[in-house]
């Protein structure tokens, strides 16, 4: 399969092996060695450090929870795979879209182990990546238009799962459910804050979501992290001109 051989020369690494392995051995049946994979994941596991994530590592998880975000809701409609696709388009191209695309489609046909997997991704993936890939999933929940409880439900279990805090969950959702606060939110501060305070928290939100963080993914996935990366300055911006400094 054309996306698979994608993955390949992107580098597929920890998501050989594992439930995320598992899954990816259903979509490309004999192309995918099982014994070879669950031994390449164990020898990371008795490695005792993390290895570094890889594009295709990223893009596996990324395909992986995005359907299980997409059935959350209990059916998975043409006009949800369509906005998926635009979304899709837009983040990463036509070419590699059209890719993700199809295996998406497979993915959705199984039934999607979520915790094990989330489990399986906070042991292996680097914190910037996890942001990363949990932002994206926002995104996919949020493709129609509106995100459903059950997909809201779904997001909050699975910042539990890969260990994203309580401040990293508000500040992401922030970006895509607008509320009052949302622009504080966003920069994991109360509206209360001091113009000091509102700086110093820009400041280390700006290090913790630039675009360089994700720079081992791939020039892809750092382009596509550019997205967050503005929506925190469209947020500080928000802030400065309601409160009326430079």
């Amino acid at each position: 399969m054309a996306g698979f051989g994608k993955w390949i020369g992107g580098g597929l690494g920890w998501a050989f092996g594992g439930p995320i392995g598992a899954i990816l051995g259903f979509t490309v049946g004999s192309m995918f060695d099982k014994t070879s994979h669950e031994s390449q994941h164990q020898a990371y596991i008795n490695s005792g450090s993390r290895p570094q994530t890889m594009g295709g590592d990223f893009a596996a998880s990324l395909l992986i929870l995005s359907a299980a975000v997409m059935k959350a809701d209990g059916k998975v409609l043409k006009s949800e795979l369509d906005f998926v696709k635009s979304f899709l388009h837009r983040q990463f191209g036509q070419e590699t879209a059209a890719e993700y695309v199809l295996q998406l489609r497979q993915i959705l046909q199984q039934e999607i182990p979520v915790r094990q997997v989330a489990t399986q991704i906070r042991q292996f993936m680097d914190h910037s990546s996890r942001l990363q890939l949990y932002h994206y999933l926002w995104g996919i929940a949020g493709a129609d238009g509106h995100i459903d409880s059950r997909e809201e439900a779904l997001l909050h279990q699975l910042a539990s799962y890969l260990s994203i805090s309580s401040s990293d969950y508000q500040s992401i959702k922030a970006m895509f459910v607008k509320e009052i606060g949302s622009a504080y939110k966003i920069l994991e501060i109360n509206e209360k804050a001091s113009v000091e305070e509102i700086k110093k928290a820009y400041r280390k939100m700006a290090v913790k979501y630039h675009p360089d963080k994700v720079s081992h993914l791939g020039e892809e996935f750092q382009k596509a992290a550019e997205e967050k990366f503005q929506k925190l300055n469209e947020a500080y911006e928000s802030i400065k001109k309601k409160r009326g400094f430079n």
